[in-house]
């Protein structure tokens, strides 16, 4: 099983959840619109949540590398997913 590692734009706070993918200087990000607020790592784990219904995959095989206090994150997936 492959590791994959997304980029992301989180925008907590957001009238309506959702997921886009944005250029971001040539690069593909995932923009993740999440409801809760940053407060006690509420918004990380809506993320996590989210990017597990995207790519279908179990919520266990997400991994926060960096950016746990701002919006642009790195995670980590054990699966071979496609952005």
């Amino acid at each position: 099983m492959a590791t994959t590692i997304v980029s992301v734009r989180v925008t907590p706070k957001a009238k309506q959840a959702q997921i886009k993918v944005e250029d971001i200087e040539g690069q593909s990000v995932l923009r993740v619109y999440v409801t809760v607020a940053p407060e006690d790592g509420k918004a990380n784990r809506a993320v996590m949540r989210a990017l597990a219904d995207y790519f279908d995959v179990p919520r266990t095989r997400i991994k926060l590398l960096s950016g746990a206090k701002q919006r642009d994150k790195r995670f980590s997936i054990d699966a071979d997913v496609t952005v």
